[in-house]
């Protein structure tokens, strides 16, 4: 009855005075910024009427973990719908509703009005994706060469990161060489990041339902991102993400220290020889913690991951003029404690390693079939090699 509901809410919209867009897809990967990703999807036409699109993913796994595993296991992992419409002269609206895993999962991921005063300032307000890392803004899963999202891009930027707020970006030119910056006030995380059910310092339980009705604490998150982008080489990203994440203040009477997270991160993209395409990000998360809980969660975490995909060959088919065949690999690790247990001066792990392999099937720009083969180690506070993790995943993801 839910998804009902949510299907026929978006036909009321979009009927009588829409038309659905024939899809075309123009996408090419690093072809725009990241600050445009949002806008560079393949449904989003010329036509001055509102477009209606989306992507789905779907997968299935085979994971062996110690020696143990569950079998092969299918997944409906996202159906995500698009709605976009230029509401008027420099006014644009777009919003992206996210059904995952199924329908255990329905979120209003985006839902924003954008009002372009220049190329260089363009006001944003309503549910917006926060520019922190590249991965956030650009995670479209027909963009990405294997079925998994980024350890670092999930866990310690929790992605997907949208928050409630308002802000402005803008691009600059100067020659071939363009800068971006977005900068963004919104609600921000919530006490989640701490008291939750894992037990243990985690950023993505940190979002909530309530975080895009009302913020926990009044006191806004403010993320900020800049990068420079050379059309013959790349794109390189600095990004800042600052705000207090507990409640502190209860009917205005104190009840705790205002306790501030705060996330810096880096990214980058870039395209060489015969169309390599290499594309990483790295972060630091700081989380000001109760003293009772320096050593018991996390007070600082950190990540990072690699792609490199390389083009091998293009398979002739008589009505798929761009179909490509690619190998990727992705190095990754993440630290979620980077700390010192204190009383014995040694060093706190936990951590995983992660190398992955992947072959991919592109027959068109935006669709892709890809099989990968993962490696995970896992080691314990104490440094102990606790779990490993073989297997393999494929899958398919594609707009429409």
């Amino acid at each position: 009855m839910r998804v009902g509901t949510c299907i026929a809410l978006l036909a009321a919209l979009m009927l009588p005075n829409s038309k659905v867009q024939a899809q075309v897809d123009t996408t090419r990967r690093d072809s725009t910024s990241v600050q445009s990703a949002i806008y560079r999807r393949p449904f989003i036409g010329a036509a001055g009427s509102a477009s209606i699109g989306g992507y789905m993913e779907a997968n299935g796994n085979y994971l062996v973990t110690d020696g143990v595993s569950d079998g092969f296991s299918s997944e409906m992992r996202r159906f995500n719908i698009f709605l976009f419409a230029p509401v008027g002269p420099r006014l644009r609206f777009t919003s992206e509703l996210e059904f995952e895993h199924g329908t255990e999962e329905i979120a209003l991921e985006t839902a924003l009005l954008d009002f372009q005063i220049s190329t260089a300032l363009v006001l944003r307000a309503g549910i917006l994706l926060a520019p922190i890392g590249g991965f956030n803004q650009n995670h479209d899963g027909p963009r990405w060469e294997f079925v998994e999202r980024p350890l670092s891009a999930t866990e310690i930027i929790p992605s997907t990161l949208s928050e409630v707020g308002f802000g402005a970006n803008g691009r600059l030119f100067a020659g071939r060489t363009s800068f971006t910056y977005d900068a963004y006030l919104t609600n921000g995380l919530n006490d989640g990041v701490i008291l939750n059910r894992s037990g243990r310092t985690r950023l993505a339980e940190g979002k909530g339902e309530d975080q895009l009705a009302e913020d926990n604490n009044g006191s806004p998150a403010f993320s900020t991102r800049v990068a420079v982008q050379d059309g013959r080489v790349g794109e390189l990203g600095l990004s800042y993400y600052t705000g207090v994440y507990n409640t502190h203040k209860v009917d205005g009477e104190i009840v705790d220290v205002a306790r501030r997270l705060s996330i810096a991160a880096v990214d980058a993209s870039a395209q060489f020889w015969r169309g390599i395409d290499v594309r990483g990000e790295v972060a630091v998360a700081n989380i000001d913690l109760p003293p009772s809980l320096s050593e018991l969660q996390a007070s600082r975490q950190a990540g990072g991951f690699v792609d490199v995909v390389v083009p091998l060959f293009r398979p002739r088919f008589r009505t798929l003029k761009n179909a490509v065949v690619s190998a990727a690999v992705r190095l990754e690790y993440v630290d979620l404690h980077a700390g010192r247990f204190t009383a014995i001066d040694s060093r706190i792990y936990d951590e995983t390693k992660a190398l992955s392999f992947g072959l991919s099937f592109r027959p068109a720009t935006g669709t892709v079939f890809r099989a990968n083969y993962v490696r995970q180690h896992f080691r314990d506070l104490f440094g102990n090699a606790t779990v490993k993790t073989g297997g393999f995943r494929v899958g398919v993801s594609t707009y429409f």
